[in-house]
């Protein structure tokens, strides 16, 4: 496999483009590509990993000997570890030690960034100085960079999401409407909150760039993954075909697993989300799924109302 992406890399350095993932959009030539881990370490001051979150833990025990107390290590992976239900900054630390970490998340399709439209997001990490230096370092005009300490609320955020937006995928496939999808969209945030609280997450950051904003994007637009895999399984196609549809990686079908363990770890109600893993690992129809979801027993919406 990894003979593989270096003949891959290769190609890009002819290419200048990533034809697989992002075609048509040029890659600056003052970036260097590069397969050798150590070379791409050697002399950075920042780190970012934008892998997928199955394979983090493999690539930060690939760059721990390159790696020292100096670099700050940004993980933009937004995902969940399933086999310990670790978030990503929380894997780094597990084989990198005592280093640096920041995560970066929010609305941030990949080809829009690329495409240099207007772009917000948000970085977070323990020391208000770290992120503070990442920040300044990732700030073009073309994207803003906001700082937020709730790291707990800002991976959540960005990895829960991806299964509301496989939901929302589905209501769009299905033809359900713009009410149908508001409320999905809507609850979902209320069970992502729900969660990150338990967690130790501050309730604001899912108002945020990382939360709110990052959800929407993910659940409406056709560039999203998640989105396109929910909207297949709506039109009637199988999970296993729609997730073989594309061989980019759909980090909210490992997600929904990783979630639903954590609610139940937690004590929390998250009824989209058991859905969706239901949908996705136990081959529930989605018809199902709604009526399930609209049947259940009446609630108050503010959940201090509840008695």
């Amino acid at each position: 496999l990894w003979g593989a992406f270096d003949d891959y890399v290769e190609v890009l350095k002819k290419r200048r483009e990533n034809t697989k993932y992002l075609p048509g959009i040029p890659i600056p030539r003052d970036l260097l590509i590069t397969s050798d881990l150590s070379a791409a370490c050697r002399g950075s001051e920042i780190i970012l990993l934008v892998t997928p979150s199955h394979f983090l833990r493999n690539i930060c025990e690939r760059i721990k000997p390159h790696v020292s107390p100096e670099h700050v290590v940004v993980s933009a992976t937004k995902g969940l570890e399933n086999s310990t239900l670790l978030r990503m900054s929380q894997v780094v630390q597990d084989v990198l030690g005592d280093v640096k970490i920041a995560v970066l998340s929010g609305p941030t399709l990949a080809r829009e960034v690329a495409q240099g439209h207007p772009t917000a997001a948000t970085i977070s990490a323990a020391a208000r100085s770290t992120a503070k230096t990442v920040q300044s370092i990732l700030m073009t005009d073309k994207l803003r960079v906001y700082t937020n300490r709730d790291m707990i609320g800002v991976e959540l955020g960005g990895s829960l999401k991806n299964v509301i937006a496989i939901a929302a995928g589905i209501i769009a496939g299905m033809q359900l409407g713009a009410n149908t999808m508001s409320a999905l969209i809507t609850r979902g945030l209320v069970e992502i909150a729900r969660l990150g609280a338990a967690m130790g997450a501050d309730r604001r950051t899912f108002s945020g760039l990382s939360g709110l904003g990052d959800l929407f994007t993910t659940a409406v637009s056709d560039l999203s993954r998640n989105h396109n895999f929910g909207f297949q399984i709506g039109r009637g196609v199988s999970v296993e075909d729609a997730e073989k549809s594309t061989e980019m990686v759909i980090e909210g079908i490992r997600t929904a697993k990783a979630a639903a363990e954590l609610a139940r770890k937690h004590a929390v109600e998250m009824p989209i989300t058991n859905e969706v893993y239901r949908i996705i690992y136990e081959g529930k129809d989605p018809r199902q799924a709604i009526a399930s979801l609209m049947t259940r027993s009446p609630k108050p919406e503010l959940e201090e109302e509840l008695e």
